[in-house]
C-alpha cells in the first residue's frame, strides 16, 4: 500500500513509532539535522532526551533497554558524534543489550571525499554490531528500521547501527510499509535440540553433585520463574554470574552467589567439585572461569544458549543446546526427575559456613572512619523492606562490592557493564533506567574515577525533570581496582592511580542536585535515608578508606580454585 509522500526523516520517525519507541537519547548535529527537523512534528509521541555527550546517550539507551527489556534507541550526527557512540555500542555488544543506534551521514555525493565530519561509521562498527546499514535511499527506510529492531531484539540481543545520508533524510518518497519486516534471524534444528535436551536430562538424573550456572541470558529470556521452579523441583543449587544477579532472590536456600575472579570462595569451590554443570544463558566470561582449561574439572558440562556461536567457545561443552532458556527449562521440568541432593547441598552449606565469615572478617579495617562496606551495609539496610529500587553500578572495586554485598532479589534490579567494563557507564545508564522504570528509585553506585568520566549527565537529569536518581560515590581517591592490583601483584608501585577530584557534593549542587559528603560510618544510614526522602535527584559523596581491597581475588591466569582471601 502506498502512503502519502514523506521525507526520509519523517519516515524514520514514523518507523520508530511503529516499533513502539517512545524515548530516544541523542544530540543533534549537521548531518542528522533533517531528522531533528522532522522530530519536532512527532514531539508529542517521541520523547527526545538531550544528553551532554553521545557516549552518555548510548549508555542511556542501554540503561533503558536493560531496565525495560525493550530496544534502546540513541541518535548522533556523523563524524565525532558517531564515533562518540562507539564505546556504548561496544558495551551493548559485549553485554547482549538490544540497541538501535541511528547516525546521520554526509550526503551521498560526498561519500569518500573526506567531507566535513565524514567518517566510515559502518566500517568502524562492523566488529561490534549484529548488523549495520548505510542508507542512501529513503524508500528503503521502512524495511531497514523494521529489520534493525528485529535483529537487535532477536536471538542473543545486541546493537544495530543505521547510518542515514543527509540526502536520504531530505528526499521525499511514498513509503511502502508492507515491505517490512523480514523473517526471524535465528534458526535452530528442533530435532537436534530435543535430542540434546533428552541427553542432558539423562545426565542430570544420574548426577550426585549437580550445579546450575545462571547468566544474563536467563533474565533476557524472562525465564526467572522457570529457573526457580526447575531448581526447586530438582533440588539443584544455583550460582549466578554478574549479569545473572537478581535472577533468584539471594536469600533463597538454593542460591549460592557469584563465582569467578571476585566470586565467593564456597561458590568457586562448588564449581570445582560439581559433577554436572548446566550453564544457562552464560557465555563463560574469563572473569567467571579463570583459567578455562581448569574450570569445573570434574564436571560434565551442558551449555544452553540462544546463540549457537557461544556453545563451546570458551569452555568445552559435553552437551550443547541451542535454544530459548525458558523453553529448555520448561522441557526439563517435565522430564528431569526430582533428585536427592541432600548430601551435596550439605557439602555446599558447610563450605559457605567455613569460608564466608572469614571473608567478611578479612575485609574489615576497624581503624578506618568509613569503609566501603559501611556504605553497602547502609544501602542494604535501606533496601531491606522495599521493592522499589534498582542499582546501576559503574566499573571497579565498588562494582564487585555491590555484586557481593547487596541482597539482590529481583531480575533487572542490577544493571552494570560486565563485558566491556566501561567506566562512566553508571550515571547515563541510570538516566535511561529512570525513564524506563519511573516507579523505581534508581541508585547509581560508582567510584570517583568513573564518575568523573560522565558526570556532566547530571545536567541532563535536571533538564529532563528526572527525580528518581540517587547517586552514591564510593570515593577512595584512587583508580581503585588498578591500585589494588598494583598493591597485590606489582609491589605497591602505584603508578598513576592516585586520583584527585572536585568536591562532588558542591559539584552536584552546581547542577541543581542535592549534595552531601559523608566521612564517618555512623553518618552513612542517615545520608542514604535523606537522599531517598528527597523529592529529586541527590548525591552522597562517601569518602572511604583509600586502600581497602576486594576479596576474594583470583590472580589473572589462575584457576578459580586458586583464590586469595586476604
Amino acid at each position: 500500500m502506498t502512503s502519502p509522500q514523506r521525507t526520509g526523516a519523517q519516515i524514520l520517525c514514523e518507523a520508530l513509532l511503529r516499533e513502539g519507541v517512545d524515548v530516544i537519547f541523542g544530540i543533534p548535529g549537521g548531518a542528522i539535522m533533517p531528522f531533528y527537523h522532522a522530530l519536532w512534528e512527532y514531539r508529542d509521541r517521541l520523547r527526545h532526551v538531550l544528553c551532554r555527550h553521545e557516549q552518555g546517550a548510548g549508555h542511556a539507551a542501554e540503561g533503558y533497554a536493560r531496565a525495560s527489556g525493550r530496544v534502546g534507541v540513541c541518535v548522533a550526527t556523523s563524524g565525532p558524534g558517531a564515533t562518540n557512540l562507539v564505546t556504548a555500542i561496544a558495551d551493548a555488544w559485549m553485554d547482549g543489550t538490544p540497541m538501535v543506534a541511528i547516525t546521520g551521514q554526509v550526503s551521498s555525493a560526498l561519500l569518500g571525499t573526506d567531507a566535513f565530519q565524514e567518517v566510515d561509521i559502518t566500517g568502524i562498527t562492523v566488529p561490534i554490531t549484529k548488523h549495520n546499514y548505510l542508507v542512501r535511499d529513503a524508500a528503503t527506510l521502512p524495511r531497514v528500521i523494521a529489520e534493525a529492531f528485529q535483529i537487535a531484539r532477536s536471538g542473543r540481543p545486541g546493537p544495530v547501527l543505521v547510518d542515514v545520508t543527509k540526502d536520504a533524510q531530505q528526499a521525499t518518497v511514498a513509503p511502502r510499509w508492507e515491505d517490512a519486516p523480514l523473517a526471524a534471524t535465528v534458526r535452530t534444528d528442533a530435532a537436534a535440540r530435543e535430542e540434546a535436551m533428552a541427553a542432558a536430562a539423562d545426565l542430570l538424573a544420574g548426577a550426585r553433585r549437580p550445579l546450575l550456572l545462571a547468566g544474563g541470558g536467563v533474565i533476557q529470556a524472562g525465564a526467572s520463574a522457570e529457573l526457580l521452579a526447575f531448581a526447586e523441583h530438582a533440588s539443584i543449587p544455583v550460582v549466578t554470574t554478574l549479569h545473572g544477579i537478581g535472577v533468584l532472590p539471594e536469600n533463597h536456600p538454593l542460591a549460592l552467589g557469584m563465582p569467578g575472579m571476585h566470586g565467593w570462595v564456597h561458590v568457586n569451590r562448588a564449581i570445582q567439585m560439581c559433577d554436572v554443570l548446566v550453564s544457562l544463558g552464560s557465555r563463560f566470561d574469563d572473569r567467571v572461569t579463570g583459567k578455562a582449561a581448569h574450570f569445573a574439572p570434574r564436571a560434565r558440562i551442558v551449555h544452553v544458549d540462544v546463540d549457537p556461536t557461544q556453545i563451546g567457545k570458551v569452555v568445552r561443552a559435553d552437551i550443547g543446546i541451542v535454544g530459548d532458556v525458558r523453553e529448555v527449562l520448561r522441557g526439563w521440568l517435565a522430564s528431569v526427575p526430582a533428585l536427592d541432593t541432600r548430601v551435596w547441598r550439605d557439602e555446599v552449606r558447610a563450605l559457605a559456613a567455613e569460608h564466608r565469615p572469614r571473608q567478611v572478617y578479612a575485609r574489615r579495617v576497624r581503624t578506618a572512619p568509613l569503609m566501603p562496606h559501611d556504605v553497602f551495609d547502609a544501602l542494604n539496610d535501606a533496601f531491606r523492606d522495599r521493592d522499589d529500587w534498582r542499582v546501576v553500578t559503574d566499573v571497579g572495586q565498588h562494582q564487585m562490592w555491590a555484586a557481593q554485598l547487596l541482597d539482590w532479589r529481583t531480575p533487572r534490579s542490577h544493571i552494570t557493564s560486565g563485558g566491556a567494563g566501561t567506566m562512566g557507564f553508571a550515571l547515563p545508564a541510570a538516566l535511561g533506567a529512570a525513564l524506563a522504570a519511573p516507579e523505581s528509585t534508581i541508585w547509581v553506585v560508582c567510584g570517583d574515577g568513573g564518575f568523573q568520566m560522565t558526570n556532566q549527565e547530571m545536567a541532563t537529569l535536571l533538564q529532563e525533570g528526572v527525580r528518581n536518581v540517587k547517586i552514591a560515590v564510593v570515593n577512595n581517591g584512587y583508580l581503585g581496582m588498578v591500585r589494588q592490583w598494583q598493591e597485590l601483584f606489582e609491589q605497591r608501585r602505584y603508578s598513576n592511580t592516585r586520583l584527585s577530584g572536585p568536591d562532588f557534593a558542591r559539584l552536584a549542587e552546581a547542577y541543581g542536585i542535592r549534595g552531601r559528603t559523608v566521612t564517618r560510618a555512623e553518618d552513612a544510614p542517615a545520608a542514604i535515608a535523606d537522599a531517598w526522602r528527597h523529592d529529586g535527584c541527590a548525591l552522597v559523596d562517601f569518602r572511604v578508606e583509600g586502600e581497602a581491597n576486594v576479596f576474594p581475588i583470583v590472580p589473572a591466569g589462575r584457576a578459580i580454585g586458586e583464590m586469595r582471601v586476604s
